[in-house]
This record gives structure tokens, C-alpha cells and sequence, in this order.
């Protein structure tokens, strides 16, 4: 039995798109949520829904913990929680239901429950974190234990429901992030990961985060959690957390999932002579900006010293005048050099593309192709401009948003609001660029190696023959593609994406 269960509500098996590329990670925000409870006295336990089959697993935790408390204190660091994903929103409701009924006192924590905190409350929360979350939960476990006489509006980045309710001001997000306890990877099933990575991709990943919020003012990029600010722990203690990891896990790979890391200068060549001084040395992926890489060439030079396999950067499109829109404080040539530079040192770029943003053209659509021709990336990922509230670009587009205002799943892409295209256009375009994408990226691949017929094999003319099929499909998607572009959007069905009351269900295989 636990004083404190936490649990999230991010399920794989409700993320079609995700369960099926099978690359999970645990939910780290709320590792480090549970980690900082734990180091303040109180008994914790974990429920990780990312593995889970429903919330069923959730309530056989609540019965086994019987915890005082149940906090669902969302992921903050994965992207996907901040995306507030309808499927991962209605089985919060459903483990807040779970989790009144055998008496606990229910919070709440994460980017939807922060916009959202009245919905919240009303679906069986007794309390919402607004923001951060950890020092705020500390504070409210020490003041629940006399509740009678505690006076909640002086408790800064919080709501209740009783007797109306209410919320108090922002909480200041922590500044001494060195200072926090390494998330509680004890509460977790590490060898269930390291067998399901190992089965589906030859290695083991595991996750960390070196920073905490974003300085940029992108316009379409919500910040619910840690707002404008930006706070970064030291490289010495990412090392350091870096060896005790390889001591005790001994993961084969690193993903950092901070919105952007290595923001400081010289933290990336400082972050590389920790990491040869604490002989933690591991291939990494991280995030950053086209500016931030080439503002400074040693950066490159440290991050190949460091380990860093992949960088994938915010590209987002290849026409200046979307980037200028978007207030994303880049340009089209940064990105260029950017990618020109982290080749020259054999750290691997990919880029994020972001289609529909108001008033981009056909003719910026193909600036953005163009550039992925160009650039030669290692990887890309495609999304739609997706208006979530507190930005710039909700407030610009909300008169035209109709009953649904979230994704279902990632894979969605649903226009929200009336975009330059339809949704089935969008939908379609992501066919279109990554079959093309694929189509070239093994060309590149042989061409790299042509003159190393050493290092020919099977596999790289399979893919080359994949790639002829791809060309031939090319053709055909691209007249579609422009039918689509002259349709109107009303007049399109498109198919529905499953709901979560459809992932919930299970299929008949796993019956």
C-alpha cells in the first residue's frame, strides 16, 4: 500500500499510429513528479498506462495500492500530452471515475487538465495542478493533512471544485533543476521496454530531458506547462545522470525529448567533456533549431563528440514567408546550412514539416518538398497546424472551430479550422511526401556507397526495388493530390478516426 498511486492517462493502445511503429517510452514527467513526492516522505507508487491494455489495469492498481491519493500526473515531456488527445482525455475521465470510487482523493496534472481545469473538476477531480506540477503537489499533500484549517488560495498553480470552483495564480516553474532527484526509474518495468525495443529494433532506448520549457515564441506552439520560460539543468549533471544510467540499465541508445536542448552556448561543448569524463558516451537523438546549430560550429563538432547520432530540428517549411507567419525566428537558409553542417560532422539531421497554416500555397508546399530534396534528411515526420489554446494562432483561427477542437489519436490530422485545403487533402499530402521521401531516401543511400561496393548488400537493393514502386505510385497520388486541392472541403467524407471508445474495445485477437 502506497500514501500516493500515479498513474497517466497516455495509452499506446489507444495511439494507433504509435502502438504500430512500437517505440514507447515511460512517462518521465511523471517519474520525476513521483521521484520529488517520494524524496519529501510520502510512500509512492506508479501505474504506467503506456503499456497497458485499458484502465482496467488502472483499477486493479487502486486496489492494490488503495492509495490516499491517485494522481494522474500527465507525461509533460512528451509532446503528445501536450497535443491533449480526446482518446488519452476520456480515459483520464474514466481513471478519475476508477479512482473515486474506493474513496482516494483524486488530482490532476498535464497540459489538458492546466487549459482545461473546469472540465476536469467536473469529470471527478478533486484537485488540478496548474502548470508544473511538482512543488505544488508537494504542497497540497502537506496541506490536505489538515484541511480543515488550510486556506487553498495561497496555494499558488491550483484549482478544487469545492465549494465552487476556483483557481489561484500561476505557480513560478522551478529554477533549480539540478537540484531535483533523477525520476524514480525503480517504479517501472525497465525489462518489459528493453524487451519490446530489443524485439522491434534491435536495441534499447531510454529517455531523459535536459531542460524544462522553451524561450521561442512560435505562434503555433501551446505552453501550458512552463509558459515562456526556460530552465536548463547543468551538463555535468545530465552526464552524471547519463553514467548512473548506463550503470544501471545499461540502455544501448538516448532519446532527450526536451523542446530544445543544448539552447545555451557552449552547453553542448560542455555537455561533451562531461560525457568523456563520466565514460557515458551513448548515440543519442535530441531536438533543436536550425539558428541554434549554426550560430556556432562548434556545436556540431560537440554534439559528434558527445554521441549524438540524429538532431531533429523544427524545420517545419521551406517557404520564408509561412516560417515569418509562424513567428518561428528561422529561415529558410539556416535550415539548409544547418542540415549542410550536421552532415559535414556525421551527426544525422531529420526534420518536423508542418502543413495548412493559414495562407500557405500550393507553391510553399513545394518550396517545403524541395527543401526535404535538397536537404536529404535522415528522417522526417509530417503534422498539420493543429490551433491549441493560449497560442497566437488558436486566438486567430477559434471563430472557425467547430465542435471538435482536439485530435483523437496522432495520427488524425483532422483541419480543425477552415485551412487553405481540406483535411482529406492534408490527409493525402502526407502519402504524397512520404512516399517520395522513401522513394528518394534509398537512392541517396545507394549513392552514398557506389563507390564502396564493400559495403553493398541485400537489404539496399530491396530497398532500391521498393523505391522503383514508389516512383511508379507517384503519378497517380500527385493527380489526386491536385483533385483534392480543387475540392471543397465540405463536400469530402473522410473516414473516422478511432475514438477512444474503439481502442477501449478490445479485438478479437486479444480476447
Amino acid at each position: 500500500m502506497s500514501d500516493v498511486l500515479f498513474g497517466q492517462s497516455y495509452y499506446l493502445r489507444f495511439d494507433p499510429k504509435l502502438q504500430a511503429a512500437m517505440m514507447p517510452y515511460p512517462p518521465l514527467g511523471s517519474m520525476y513528479a513521483a521521484s520529488v513526492t517520494r524524496a519529501n516522505g510520502y510512500s509512492v507508487a506508479l501505474f504506467d498506462a503506456m503499456l497497458a491494455d485499458s484502465t482496467a489495469e488502472w483499477t486493479q492498481a487502486l486496489q492494490s495500492e488503495q492509495p490516499k491519493y491517485a494522481v494522474i500526473f500527465e507525461d509533460n515531456f512528451n509532446y503528445l500530452s501536450k497535443m491533449c488527445l480526446t482518446n488519452m482525455r476520456e480515459a483520464a475521465f474514466e481513471m478519475l471515475a476508477q479512482a473515486t470510487e474506493i474513496g482516494a482523493t483524486t488530482i490532476v496534472c498535464g497540459s489538458d487538465a492546466t487549459d482545461h481545469w473546469n472540465l476536469y473538476l467536473e469529470n471527478g477531480a478533486d484537485y488540478v495542478l496548474i502548470g508544473e506540477g511538482e512543488e505544488t503537489l508537494v504542497t497540497l499533500l502537506g496541506a490536505l493533512s489538515d484541511p480543515e484549517t488550510t486556506d487553498f488560495t495561497q496555494i499558488a498553480g491550483l484549482a478544487w471544485a469545492t465549494p465552487t470552483p476556483q483557481r489561484t495564480a500561476n505557480r513560478l516553474p522551478i529554477k533549480a533543476v539540478d537540484d531535483l532527484p533523477f525520476p524514480a526509474w525503480d517504479l517501472i518495468d525497465v525489462e518489459r521496454y528493453r524487451q519490446i525495443w530489443l524485439n522491434r529494433h534491435g536495441y534499447f532506448s531510454m529517455n531523459m530531458v535536459t531542460t524544462r520549457g522553451c524561450p521561442y515564441h512560435c505562434n503555433w506552439c501551446a505552453k501550458p506547462i512552463w509558459g515562456q520560460r526556460y530552465n536548463a539543468r547543468s551538463p555535468e549533471n545530465v552526464a552524471a545522470e547519463l553514467s548512473w544510467l548506463n550503470a544501471t540499465y545499461a540502455p544501448d541508445h538516448i532519446w532527450f525529448a526536451d523542446d530544445i536542448m543544448g539552447l545555451k552556448p557552449r552547453w553542448f561543448q560542455r555537455f561533451a567533456d562531461a560525457v568523456v569524463a563520466e565514460n557515458a558516451k551513448l548515440p543519442f537523438k535530441c531536438l533543436s533549431r536550425a539558428d541554434l546549430i549554426v550560430r556556432d560550429s562548434a556545436n556540431t563538432k560537440a554534439l559528434a563528440d558527445a554521441g549524438c547520432d540524429i538532431v531533429w530540428i523544427g524545420a517545419e517549411s521551406g517557404a520564408q514567408t509561412v516560417l515569418n507567419a509562424m513567428e518561428k525566428g528561422t529561415t529558410v537558409a539556416q535550415i539548409y546550412a544547418a542540415a549542410d553542417q550536421l552532415h559535414a560532422n556525421g551527426v544525422k539531421v531529420a526534420f518536423f514539416l508542418q502543413f495548412g497554416y493559414p495562407g500557405e500555397t500550393m507553391a510553399d508546399i513545394e518550396k517545403t518538398l524541395q527543401m526535404v530534396r535538397d536537404c536529404r534528411p535522415d528522417d522526417i515526420g509530417i503534422s498539420v497546424s493543429y490551433p491549441l489554446p493560449g497560442t497566437k494562432f488558436h486566438n486567430s483561427v477559434k471563430a472557425e472551430l467547430g465542435d471538435k477542437q482536439n485530435w483523437t489519436d496522432s495520427a488524425d490530422l483532422d483541419m480543425l479550422y477552415q485551412g487553405p485545403y481540406s483535411t482529406a487533402f492534408y490527409r493525402h499530402l502526407h502519402t504524397v511526401v512520404h512516399t517520395e521521401y522513401r522513394a528518394r531516401k534509398a537512392w541517396w543511400q545507394f549513392q552514398s556507397v557506389w563507390n564502396s561496393p564493400s559495403q553493398w548488400h541485400l537489404g539496399l537493393f530491396v530497398d532500391l526495388a521498393k523505391s522503383l514502386v514508389r516512383f511508379a505510385k507517384l503519378p497517380s497520388l500527385r493527380r489526386q493530390l491536385k483533385q483534392l486541392a480543387g475540392a471543397s472541403p465540405a463536400g469530402i467524407a473522410l473516414p473516422a478516426p478511432m475514438t477512444y471508445a474503439d481502442a477501449a474495445t478490445p479485438s478479437p485477437q486479444s480476447e
